[in-house]
């Protein structure tokens, strides 16, 4: 097949799993879909295609705007989407990085195995769900001050250590060592800081949970050594954002952009990608205000970290030293970073935009933390509450291929609202602990519903097209234990 029909565009195919929608008309560039055949399938079901497609009409954009295996329909910019624009004359969009700013996952390891946990998993999943805050609305591990958002805002995971909540190898273990220096608290509403007072350390709700996992498969022993992962491992995964201080900051600053670059706004295809001239005001505003909302997001997930840390001492009744739980990475995936790519032979700054995606970079790339530098930088890609996750390391190809990106996740298949239509949350809790002995607590059953193993799309055929385009690399798969959500 050289050619998919998918109703109003036409596909190419570049090469294996790699297809494109041809520039034309007003598209600055071509647009990139890379996937199976299998995926393509779900992937055109909804506004996926046309999304991308809309996304080439942004100033500045360079090579071609990517969708990842797991991409589905966004705001404005799909879920899965990757694009790099040029810094100078380009522009930034806060819909191309979305609400939930640094929504991202980070994985802890443990010494403990599977076997020290079997016997033990409802005394757990019932002590970190009565521990770690969860669901809509406040409440959250540290109850904030103003001068403490202030300094979350400014100072990231620098915060987190002075306050006794992280260490020195927690900080060495985080993309950019949880802190972004462009920070600015000031560009930042009253607003949105008063939103996040109170969900300092905390899940929130819909896709965010905590999941306590096991080594299931390595694929690469070598790497796996290096990230300190080995078979029967109990590992935990953390996935949440910035929660309604994020959320705040992106609806401002659209707004704001849409009442002052309304001429720029007239040029794009849909107002949700509406987005800030390079060098205006408003660009450096939004970047200043965005990179301080992606310093709390890191905070927020330390919180829950720590906490999870005091929990597993309870259970098991040891320090969380003796059980060696060291932060193997953080990493986001909702985020428009200033990075240095080879564009046409000549190296740019552009604004990496990365909505539901992964960082990917490979081996001897400065902005690898150090202890991973020489194998490349960790990658973890969730899948559902019934399925494996996966940990990956950033391709040789990602550079060229996805301005160094891989996916971010399973993707949906399924709306909440289709979802609680096919699923009734009890019977997939039921369904989980007596088949799979996966131990699930959450706020409702209709959260159960709306992230039952059903909504999303095959984790394994996501991560196998990441491993075979050289994007990211299969390093470990991981199958859950307990699983709290909000």
């Amino acid at each position: 097949m050289t050619t998919y029909d998918a109703g109003q565009f036409t596909l190419e195919k570049v090469r294996d799993c790699v297809w494109e929608i041809p520039k034309e008309g007003d598209m600055r560039v071509p647009a990139r879909v890379l996937a199976s055949e299998a995926l393509l399938e779900e992937i055109v079901e909804d506004k996926t295609l046309e999304q991308l497609k809309n996304t080439t009409h942004l100033p500045g954009i360079q090579n071609y705007a990517v969708c990842m295996p797991d991409g589905h329909q966004g705001y404005g910019f799909p879920v899965g989407g990757v694009a790099g624009i040029d810094a100078e004359d380009g522009c930034i969009s806060p819909g191309a990085v979305g609400y939930d700013i640094n929504c991202g996952v980070r994985m802890m390891r443990t010494n403990l195995t599977y076997e020290d946990l079997q016997g033990r998993e409802e005394e757990l999943v019932d002590k970190l769900f009565a521990n770690i805050p969860s669901g809509l609305g406040g409440g959250g591990i540290h109850d904030g001050t103003k001068a403490d958002i202030e300094a979350i805002l400014d100072r990231g995971m620098d915060w987190a250590l002075e306050e006794g909540y992280a260490v020195e190898d927690d900080l060495a273990h985080c993309e950019d060592e949880g802190h972004r220096p462009d920070a600015d608290p000031s560009k930042i509403s009253q607003k949105a800081k008063d939103r996040g007072t109170n969900q300092i350390g905390s899940l929130g709700s819909g896709n965010h949970f905590l999941e306590v996992q096991r080594v299931t498969d390595i694929y690469r022993e070598d790497v796996a050594a290096e990230f300190g992962l080995e078979a029967d491992q109990v590992v935990v995964l953390i996935h949440c954002g910035s929660r309604g201080l994020g959320h705040q900051v992106c609806t401002d600053y659209l707004r704001d952009i849409e009442q002052t670059h309304q001429g720029l706004l007239n040029q794009l295809p849909d107002k949700e990608l509406a987005a800030a001239p390079a060098g205006s005001q408003l660009a450096e505003d939004y970047y200043d205000a965005m990179c301080a909302a992606i310093n709390f997001a890191w905070v927020n997930r330390q919180l829950i970290m720590h906490q999870t840390r005091k929990v597993f001492e309870q259970v098991f009744d040891q320090s969380w030293e003796a059980m060696e739980m060291d932060l193997l990475y953080d990493v986001a995936h909702n985020i428009a970073k200033k990075e240095v790519h080879t564009v046409d032979g000549e190296d740019k700054e552009l604004y990496v935009h990365r909505k539901g995606a992964t960082r990917a970079f490979p081996a001897g790339r400065p902005e690898v933390p150090a202890a991973y530098r020489d194998v490349g930088q960790p990658i973890i890609i969730p899948g559902s509450m019934g399925a494996g996750s996966y940990v990956l390391r950033g391709g040789e190809r990602s550079l060229e291929e996805t301005f160094g990106s891989t996916a971010h996740g399973a993707g949906r298949l399924m709306s909440r609202t289709q979802a609680k239509n096919e699923f009734w949350g009890e019977d997939v809790q039921d369904d989980l602990r007596e088949q799979d002995h996966i131990y699930v607590k959450a706020q409702s059953g209709a959260t159960v519903a709306e992230e039952a193993p059903g909504v999303y799309k095959d984790v394994d055929e996501v991560v196998r097209i990441s491993d075979a385009l050289g994007i990211g690399d299969r390093v470990a798969r991981t199958f859950p234990v307990c699983n709290i959500k909000g």
